[in-house]
Formats: C-alpha cells, structure tokens, sequence
C-alpha cells in the first residue's frame, strides 16, 4: 500500500520537529518553509504568505494531507509568546501585532485554498488554545470548570485573534460552500515542552497553566496522526471539521479532550502531574488546580 503524502508548512520549527520522528516512518513528506533546519536537511524554501499561489502550487498536487504549522513573523514585530502574554495581561498586545498576524491569516487562507484547488483531502492547522484564551479569566474566578473547543472563541490579543482566524477560515473551506470540500482538524496546542518551575520565577499561576497544558512528544505525534489518518471526522452537523486541544492526560488539565477521544480516538499516554513530580513537590506551594 503506498504511502500517503503528507506536506508540512513550517517543517523548520518546534512542533515539526517533534513529529517528524512518527510522521517520517508513516508518510512520504513534502518538507516547506523559508529556512533550513538541523533536524531536517530536505526542506524546500517556499514563503506561503507570497499572494502569487501559482510559485508553489505545484508542491501541493497530489497531496493527502496538509499540516500546516507556520505563523508570521514579518515587519520584524514579535507577537508574544503564551507565558509573555500571561505576564502582560490585562493590557492589549501593541496595535502593530495585528499586522504580523494578518499574514499569518494570509498564510492559512493561501494553504486551504490550495488545498481545494488541488483536490488534497485534509487540512490539519496548528491552533492554539490562545484562540480562546479570554475565558481563562473566568476560569480563574470560578465561572468555569473546562475550556472545551465548543465554546465560541475569544481572545484578547492578536496571536489568539489570528488562530480564532484560522479556525472560521478552515470551516468554511471544510463546508464546501466554496466549490469543494476540504476536511478540516484544528489543534489547540498547548504546552508543547518541558514545563521546568526555573522557567517561571515563582509564577505559580503560570506554572500550573502549562502543567495543565502540557503534551509530551508521544502524545503530539499520536493525535497529530490520528487526526490524519482518522476515516470520519464529520461534526454533529455532518461536516468534516473538528477543533481538538492539544494536551496530554493532564491531571491539572482545563481543555477538555473529551471530542478528540471520542472522535479520532487520541489516547494520551503521559501526564504532567508524573513527568515532573519532582519539581512540582518542590516549588507549587498553593492549593488549586490552576490558581
């Protein structure tokens, strides 16, 4: 049985390279971004913000699947990163964020139109749980129990503005309203590294934030996989689009994955409350799951 060809946009960055491992002993790869990277050495250069979709369409013929895994950082402004952006709330982004995240826009409506014109069968996008990160507040004064991916999102900062984005643009291409369907799995990726008490000077919120958010290695390549190769992802409406968080079996956990088990069956290995017991004795002082 041949296998499925599966091109990754943003094949130099952080979340290419944890699957890469899986995804290279599955599929036949087609590796895109603007640069090179020590841990793949058959990357093709190719910016897919460039509006001239005709440059690098044809890497997009005969495709299964795309995972598409890059964001924007033109103009030179750097949108802030998760633990950034905790430390700067309650105030907005600067106004100049929302410049570099219109490309990133850009860049996701050039993949999924791509991707329809040349018949690929999937999109799976890189979300963030940043695209609903406003009800983190209500999480913390006790509104709210669980973020689940069904609540409409909203975000108070442009990173989390774009990835909302993302996710209403691959619903539209997902309803076929524009000529074809292209199926559509949104990932929320949450903490997609070690969550070390030395990375946050004390910030106990933000500690057990990431906890709650962590995904190790295993888990990542176990949904990202699933949500490729799963045969029926139709929602309730019976269209084939899905948004799933992307952690691992965290006992601090406030996404729900209860939509990611039932739907693609993702079985998370590993727990943050395990992984780094050690450093969790040491330095979360307060009670609480989150605060």
């Amino acid at each position: 049985m041949a296998q499925r060809r599966v091109l990754i946009t943003g094949a130099s960055g952080e979340i290419t390279r944890q699957l890469l491992p899986t995804f290279r002993d599955r599929y036949e790869l087609v590796l895109l971004d603007t640069r090179q990277s020590a841990h793949a050495n058959d990357i093709i250069n190719v910016d897919v913000s460039d509006p001239d979709i005709e440059k690098y369409r044809e890497y997009f013929r005969d495709i299964d699947t795309i995972v598409h895994n890059v964001r924007s950082t033109k103009l030179g402004v750097k949108t802030s990163a998760p633990r950034q952006w905790l430390k700067s709330r309650p105030g907005p982004e600067p106004a100049e964020g929302y410049f570099v995240e219109r490309y990133s826009v850009d860049m996701a409506f050039n993949v999924l139109r791509l991707a329809m014109e040349e018949n690929v069968r999937r999109v799976v996008i890189t979300s963030s749980n940043h695209a609903a990160d406003w009800y983190e507040t209500k999480l913390h004064n006790g509104q709210l129990d669980t973020i689940g991916p069904e609540i409409y999102p909203l975000s108070d900062n442009f990173y989390g503005w774009a990835k909302a984005t993302y996710e209403h643009l691959g619903f539209i291409f997902a309803t076929g309203r524009l000529g074809r369907v292209v199926e559509n799995v949104q990932i929320r990726v949450g903490a997609p590294r070690p969550i070390r008490a030395a990375d946050f000077g004390g910030d106990q919120v933000s500690h057990k934030r990431d906890l709650g958010g962590y995904i190790s290695e295993r888990d990542m390549q176990q949904l990202y996989t699933k949500s490729i190769e799963a045969e029926d992802i139709r929602n309730e409406d019976g269209i084939p689009f899905q948004i799933f968080y992307g952690i691992s079996n965290n006992t601090r956990a406030f996404w729900s994955i209860a939509n990611a088990r039932k739907v693609i069956g993702y079985t998370p290995e590993d727990d943050s409350e395990v992984e780094f017991a050690k450093d969790i004795e040491r330095h979360i002082t307060t009670n609480g799951r989150t605060m």
